[in-house]
């Protein structure tokens, strides 16, 4: 069996520290700048690539993350379909984008924290949650479906960059505590055209906290290009104008998401800071199930990111160090229709839903007008459970 030569050792961690503990002072600003073009480990034709920054990760370490890849494009898959049969509400996919999904989740150790937006279902699913928890939101039936505690992954987030705020804030109180906790943010392009990343960005670096900004550019802001969005070099540019490193990643290789990742992660758990990350990757299908992408951009645009598959291009390269075995390719897709058969078979069990609920856990102490909604509730349902129209119920109480 032949391996690569400069293959990293460690785990998923494959790469070299950007940095070491902060001395108060400032970073010169070469030492902030990322690189010229993405790093790149495996190109899109399964090759190796040198960089002389970032080691390749070792071959069982990229086999295990495949096997993380193939699922997740069975879960974006199976999520599709259950919305077409009207099983689930909405489904933003991350068809094309499971390198990122599947990296941010692995370079994570159990004490550190995940904060995932509303299309980072398979990063959430790769880091432990149960998938039909994590499907719940998506289902509408429930305000979240898992315990943010238990794998120490916050709920989902729908708007734009709130909950890069959050990361900031647990990741400033682990360092308060003196925990050794590192925080990974996950957004897309979108999100830095926010308010609230800029305010994110520069709190953490003022009070030097330990998180990994990531961003997931895939071009689209629902219909709105990233030319439309920002005329800066790269997204990975706006790091410096906060005093922290940036970097910029082909989102499409696995191998170098885990190098640069890991990197980042490390050098924050290290005392180094923050850092902002951003991978290219795309958005192959609609923002949801409720988009028509067509309006926007063309079927060819598309056609051209196909080559660049992630999976293609890291089954190619196991492949050819013989590491990826056709039985090993087999348990890999039965263990993601595995997957994909609990979810089918848990999203078709109807569920009894207690409408009282949606006033259980807004506050801790509901609030009058909570109070008083939750009463128009019951009586509202009392009736219905009567008989009794509304118009009669009223003429009787005069």
């Amino acid at each position: 069996m032949s391996t690569a030569t400069n293959e990293g050792r460690g785990g998923l961690l494959g790469g070299t520290a950007a940095g070491g503990a902060h001395d108060g002072g400032a970073t010169p600003e070469g030492a902030l700048l990322p690189s010229a073009e993405p790093v790149q480990l495996v190109d899109p034709d399964g090759r190796h690539s040198t960089d002389e920054r970032y080691l390749l990760p070792d071959g069982e370490v990229l086999l295990e993350a495949y096997g993380r890849l193939v699922a997740g494009r069975r879960i974006n898959d199976q999520a599709n379909a259950l919305v077409r049969q009207g099983r689930m509400a909405v489904y933003p996919s991350s068809h094309g984008q499971e390198a990122c999904q599947v990296a941010a989740a692995a370079v994570l150790d159990a004490q550190d924290w995940l904060f995932p937006t509303y299309r980072d279902t398979v990063a959430v699913i790769t880091r432990g949650v149960d998938p039909l928890q994590v499907l719940t939101l998506l289902r509408g039936d429930w305000h979240s479906g898992y315990d943010p505690h238990e794998h120490r992954v916050a709920t989902q987030a729908t708007p734009l960059a709130t909950q890069l705020l959050h990361a900031v804030g647990v990741a400033h109180a682990a360092k308060l505590r003196g925990e050794d906790t590192v925080v990974l943010a996950m957004c897309g392009d979108g999100a830095t055209s926010e308010g609230d990343f800029h305010e994110a960005l520069n709190f953490a670096a003022v009070f030097h906290v330990p998180v990994v900004f990531f961003v997931q550019n895939n071009e689209f802001a629902i219909s709105v290009p990233l030319r439309n969005q920002s005329v800066a070099p790269s997204l990975a540019h706006k790091a410096i104008g906060y005093g922290m490193p940036g970097e910029r990643v082909d989102g499409n290789d696995l191998a170098a998401l885990l190098a640069v990742l890991g990197s980042a992660v490390r050098r924050a758990r290290d005392g180094g800071g923050p850092s902002l990350v951003e991978a290219h990757t795309y958005r192959m299908q609609a923002h949801t199930n409720a988009d028509d992408a067509t309006r926007y951009r063309s079927a060819d645009d598309v056609r051209r990111w196909v080559p660049k598959d992630p999976i293609t291009r890291m089954r190619t390269y196991l492949r050819s160090l013989d590491l990826l075995t056709d039985e090993k390719e087999q348990s890999f897709a039965d263990e993601a229709d595995a997957i994909a058969a609990d979810i089918r078979k848990g999203l078709n069990t109807e569920v009894t839903v207690n409408p009282a609920e949606l006033f259980e856990y807004v506050y801790t102490e509901k609030t009058t007008q909570l109070r008083e909604q939750a009463e128009q509730l019951r009586e509202e349902l009392a009736r219905d459970a009567a008989g009794t129209p509304a118009a009669e119920t009223k003429a009787g109480g005069r």
